[in-house]
């Protein structure tokens, strides 16, 4: 079988994976603010006061984003997000769904990290649910379960009308911001799902698929960087309007692939840094890195954000919840209402508002409208 990259496929559990490089050239200058975080104690943002769920199976967030008890930064932080929601970049509810048929995503439920009352409770506006299958899935099988969970999601927001929306356009993010629902896309889907053929990924394209990674086609081949028939795939994928996921990629396919592309790339789920050199050629993309909030703490991912701002810039820098996917989080990012509390610690850290808009909902949207441009280009 052809392969886009003759690396493993990346393992549903995204947290695996060293660093590979180092963070970090001269900090962009921050938003001038008379907070001082040196000047006064900082709370853990681990710890912030916020309302405890109510107990039992079902949860549901507060009327109002200023909820009692929690501290003004946290309220700020909520405040921000009704204005500037999350899109997520990555999230396992396929497989969660997948695992326990019987949850009730529509009125919340604690057997998942993700439903829709925590979705509205964090301002989560979108996300990119994942259609990524285990990395031993390869052929006709990779195939089958990937069908499988575009039509367990489709189904699923069918079922949801008054909480979720398809989305299949970047326009489709406003529209759903617009209609109080929470857009829906689809993706990523593992590369070893393409079974080595461009009419299996236009396919793909025509029920709804968003991204496609590129990592993983044939685990079995000598590793390589990318091949003829990955070079291929980008530039379908480009003509698409398709979004080229390079998580799990080698730094040299990532190069390779940045060269060829004709639309911004992403990484959605990548398990570890990227060297400074890959950092600068994304950025000269104009693609983003999802990151993850699997990090030990709410400051160890406000980090990582810290890092990759001061690298190649805000407008290179995204957020992926990686919830529902079995990567283990922090507890103060225990599941989809937490990201506020994210949000509260990058602004303890004087991050401007437009730079936080960035992160949260205007890259992602970017990427996704510049991806559609290339591919009316290219028509």
């Amino acid at each position: 079988m052809a392969d886009l990259q003759n690396d493993p496929q990346v393992d549903l559990d995204p947290a695996a994976g060293d660093a590979v490089g180092d963070q970090g050239d001269e900090a962009i200058s921050a938003d001038a603010s008379d907070r001082s975080p040196e000047s006064e104690e900082q709370p853990d943002p681990d710890d912030r006061a916020e309302p405890a769920p109510p107990a039992g199976p079902r949860s549901s967030p507060p009327s109002s984003p200023f909820a009692p008890g929690e501290d003004a930064v946290l309220a700020q932080a909520r405040e921000l997000l009704s204005r500037h929601p999350v899109a997520d970049g990555y999230s396992g509810l396929a497989r969660g769904l997948a695992e326990s048929p019987w949850c009730d995503l529509e009125h919340g439920d604690s057997l998942l990290e993700t439903d829709i009352p925590r979705l509205r409770h964090g301002g989560v506006g979108a996300q990119f649910v994942s259609l990524l299958v285990p990395s031993d899935m390869t052929g006709d099988s990779a195939l089958r379960a990937t069908l499988e969970q575009i039509e367990l999601v489709r189904s699923l927001v069918a079922g949801c009308p008054e909480g979720l929306s398809l989305a299949l356009g970047a326009d489709d993010l406003a529209d759903a911001r617009n209609r109080g629902r929470v857009a829906t896309l689809l993706g990523p889907a593992a590369g070893a799902a393409l079974a080595g053929s461009l009419s299996v990924l236009r396919v793909y394209r025509r029920l709804g698929v968003r991204s496609v990674t590129l990592a993983g086609a044939d685990p079995g081949a000598a590793r390589s960087a990318l091949t003829p028939f990955g070079h291929e795939v980008v530039l379908e994928m480009n003509r698409l309007g398709m979004l080229v996921d390079l998580s799990g990629c080698s730094p040299d396919t990532m190069r390779r692939t940045l060269t060829v592309a004709k639309a911004p790339a992403i990484l959605s789920h990548h398990p570890g840094d990227l060297p400074e050199e890959a950092m600068r050629q994304l950025r000269a993309n104009r693609g983003v890195y999802m990151v993850m909030c699997t990090g030990a703490t709410v400051r160890e991912t406000a980090d990582r954000l810290d890092g990759i701002r001061d690298t190649a810039g805000v407008e290179t820098a995204a957020l992926s919840g990686a919830f529902d996917t079995g990567s283990p989080h922090a507890p103060g990012l225990k599941d989809v209402s937490c990201f506020p509390r994210l949000i509260a610690e990058l602004l303890d850290r004087n991050w401007p508002e437009t730079d936080i808009a960035a992160i949260t909902w205007g890259n992602t949207l970017r990427v996704l409208r510049a991806a559609e441009f290339a591919a009316r280009a290219a028509a």
